[in-house]
């Protein structure tokens, strides 16, 4: 730990730049951060700053932003991060979330009262909810051992998490933009059914899986996206969701003349689901 006045002096001594703040870390509970053991990675340190680097994406419902988090002066405490912020409902064009959301619970009243007036409250709600979802996705399959982004902390609607690419910041690229052998490709695929099978044996279903939320990093498919993970059971949806989730895969992986077959992917999710 670092001494108080050290600190002290530190902080009266920088001030943060252009694209720069203090980190959050401090600011946030221990419920918003990520599952420990940590890896050594993370930075924690009160005095670190965190610096917008440019986008990485875009998408429907967010946008996710390079980060580096780190103490001046200090090499051994610097890291890259994905900040994923979600919008707010009025500007995001992600029309289909009450399919993803059935069967889940907010436990605050008021919160669950300003969603169904659809206050402004209540729309700074629905996109926390997004934020906290995947937070909470991410944290459960990191601790299952499914190949997940740390998920470092979650803040409003703004998430952190572990940045899938090189120390230079060029991002891990998509399964769909990966052009390997038909071997490789077969080992990939066992790898994305091994993932789907640990979501399923949790009793979830991605809900959107494709080859474009799914990334090659250092020979590993890591699995990203998880704001719409659906409990297969509470969600009425959530076994056709999973079926959809076998067919897309499926589909991908078929035009690559890699062989499988989606009702039989399928079925063997429904029997770890069950198991």
């Amino acid at each position: 730990m670092s001494d108080p006045l050290e600190t002290e002096l530190f902080f009266a001594d920088v001030e943060p730049g252009e694209n720069q703040r203090w980190s959050t870390w401090p600011a946030v509970t221990p419920t918003e951060r990520g599952p420990e053991p940590r890896p050594d990675w993370v930075v924690t340190s009160a005095g670190a700053l965190d610096t917008e680097l440019g986008i990485l994406k875009t998408g429907k419902e967010a946008d996710v932003f390079l980060l580096e988090r780190a103490v001046p002066d200090d090499p051994a405490q610097r890291t890259l991060l994905a900040a994923k912020r979600y919008r707010s409902a009025e500007h995001r064009s992600f029309h289909r979330s009450a399919v993803y959301t059935e069967g889940r619970s907010t436990r605050n009243t008021r919160d669950a009262r300003a969603l169904a007036r659809k206050s402004s409250h209540g729309r700074e709600v629905a996109a926390a909810q997004w934020s906290f979802a995947e937070f909470e996705a991410l944290c459960r399959m990191w601790e299952l051992g499914a190949p997940v982004p740390y998920p470092v902390q979650v803040n409003g609607t703004e998430l952190l998490m572990e940045f899938l690419g090189d120390a230079h910041g060029t991002a891990a690229p998509r399964l769909a933009q990966v052009r390997n052998e038909r071997v490789e490709l077969a080992g990939f695929y066992d790898q994305v059914v091994e993932i789907m099978r640990v979501f399923a044996a949790a009793g979830f279903a991605h809900g959107d899986l494709s080859a474009y939320n799914l990334l090659v990093h250092e020979g590993r498919v890591r699995v990203i996206d998880l704001p719409q993970i659906v409990d297969i059971i509470a969600n009425p949806q959530g076994l056709d969701l999973l079926h959809r989730d076998c067919v897309n895969i499926c589909d991908w992986f078929t035009r690559r003349r890699v062989e499988c077959d989606p009702e039989e992917l399928f079925a063997e999710l429904l029997a770890a689901s069950y198991a």
